[in-house]
């Protein structure tokens, strides 16, 4: 191999030396750069030229043997196997559909919750963007610059190098201890009390609010939102066959007025984003926290608090109020690393009352037998070696520019009448709207002008919306941000009439400023 095959590797550590033949080996095979039959060199010749011990390369040459991808024969050598063929798209069609296909009344056999009019939201509202010249800030990911691509690289092949096979077995339905141990440690740092036993790790915190309509709700209950709310809890309440009944608002967060006539037995739960709420960016004061609290105990109501943003705080003064979950043990705490770390681990967390603790945990194992160990192991090795931390430090300063840049654009923007408050927490801003301003086709004309935002009736449980659209200011930088703002300006001007709409063309060629 070596020169004679083109294959180069760093010579500096056996095992960087192993893993590279390996990948280089099979990325030579695929491309069919090395066909069948084709001989590998003796292990001691390729040993030789690359100036590693000879089990080095013994070891890659028998775990390519062992995925199948060579054969080798005592006295003859190392010979490349042949590969089975990919299937191709047009011999699948080919195939044809079985004789009975289509003929299913399937409309009659699903469920009510899955023919909800407010499932089908967020595909109405989902335009893909790639390729074109569109502001993304509907967009609720972090941009690829703000995630911790190498120190999570690192932490993955620590589980590899450590753990070996055992990384890949079925963990514990209630996760990781090592994990539940991590995440309990960084939740009491931000004054939240927690142990491990309290931790029930989720795939995401969809899969937490999953569990909880599954252990809470039976089709017919009652579940008490915020009435404009995050679109993913009005989904998997709708599907648990729960009656939504919106709770409005008084500025401060939901009003308690309104709460005490909500009381009554079908009332299972009271969902709330007390942090940077999603879409409002309302973040409730301590003392109407209180007041939540106090409610919940003399209405044995439980509170779901969904900290989706945990630990994005955008004020270095005023600093964060407490959790609901710190005011209160019976409060459902639950939380996600999406936002704040990294969308693709898909891990959540739900901090669990004691009374309710063994329900969750055997509705997790009846769900999907536990969430990814390998990711589990990673997202650990990630927090007990700081990197977390170090990875927040690294991004708050950049949110809270991107939010400065955002604000200062939106006010030199858009036409006066158009309000918003700053958010304290979380990564959305939200504009309140006129009557005047109908939000569908303030979304309509501001895609036209080359920017994406969320409109009020994706976030709203009643028929009429809180006239509004949510703004984010995660996946785009600064620049584009500035960018964004003035487009969604454009916007106004056409819809107000003081600006002509351009002709109807295709979303990547319309002109933008």
């Amino acid at each position: 191999m070596g020169q004679g095959v083109g294959l180069t590797v760093d010579a500096r550590k056996d095992e960087p030396i192993y893993r590279q033949i390996f990948e280089q080996v099979v990325l030579r095979i695929e491309t069919r750069a090395f066909p069948p039959g084709f001989r590998l060199p003796p292990s001691r010749v390729l040993a030789r030229e690359l100036s590693t011990h000879r089990n080095t390369v013994a070891r890659a040459y028998a775990d390519l043997e062992a995925a199948g991808f060579v054969s080798s024969t005592v006295g003859r050598g190392t010979f490349v196997e042949a590969q089975a063929e990919r299937p191709k798209a047009t011999v699948a069609r080919d195939r044809g559909q079985p004789e009975a296909a289509g003929r299913m009344s399937w409309g009659s056999l699903l469920s009510r919750g899955a023919q909800s009019d407010k499932l089908g939201r967020a595909e109405r509202y989902a335009r893909r963007v790639d390729g074109r010249d569109v502001v993304n800030l509907a967009r609720m990911q972090p941009s690829e610059d703000l995630l911790p691509d190498e120190l999570m690289r690192r932490s993955i092949e620590r589980v590899f190098s450590e753990l070996g096979p055992r990384a890949m077995t079925y963990a514990a339905p209630e996760g990781v201890p090592a994990l539940r141990e991590q995440v309990a440690l960084e939740l009491v740092s931000r004054g939240v009390p927690a142990a491990a036993e309290d931790i029930l790790i989720t795939s995401g915190s969809q899969q937490a609010l999953d569990l909880i309509a599954r252990a809470l709700v039976n089709p017919g209950d009652t579940v008490l939102v915020d009435s404009t709310t995050y679109t993913g809890a009005i989904d998997l309440f709708t599907l648990a066959g729960a009656r939504l009944l919106p709770v409005p608002s008084d500025g401060l967060g939901p009003d308690i007025a309104t709460l005490n006539r909500m009381v009554r037995p079908d009332v299972k739960a009271l969902y709330l984003m007390p942090n940077g709420h999603n879409p409002t960016g309302l973040t409730i004061p301590l003392q109407r926290r209180r007041e939540l609290v106090a409610w919940s105990r003399a209405a044995g109501i439980p509170i779901i608090e969904d900290d989706y943003g945990a630990g994005i705080s955008l004020d270095d003064e005023t600093g964060s109020p407490p959790h609901l979950r710190a005011l209160d043990g019976d409060v459902i705490h639950i939380s996600t690393f999406s936002k704040r770390l990294v969308p693709a681990l898909r891990l959540g967390f739900i901090v669990c009352p004691s009374g309710i603790r063994h329900v969750f945990s055997s509705l997790k194992r009846m769900m999907d037998l536990g969430t990814s160990a390998i990711l589990q192991h990673a997202l650990a090795d990630f927090m007990e070696r700081g990197y977390l931390r170090a990875h927040t430090k690294k991004a708050l300063p950049e949110y809270r520019a991107r939010l400065d840049a955002l604000d200062a654009a939106l006010k030199s923007a858009l036409p006066p009448e158009i309000h918003w408050t700053r958010p304290s927490h979380g990564v959305v801003l939200w504009l309140r709207l006129p009557d005047s301003v109908d939000p569908d086709a303030l979304y309509d004309e501001a895609l036209r002008c080359g920017v994406l935002i969320s409109p009020s009736p994706m976030w709203s449980v009643e028929m009429k919306p809180q006239n509004g659209v949510r703004l984010t200011f995660c996946a785009e930088p600064s620049k584009r941000l500035v960018q964004g703002a003035r487009r969604l300006g454009k916007a106004f001007k056409v819809l107000a009439g003081t600006q002509p709409r351009k002709g109807q063309r295709a979303l990547s060629a319309v002109e933008v400023v």
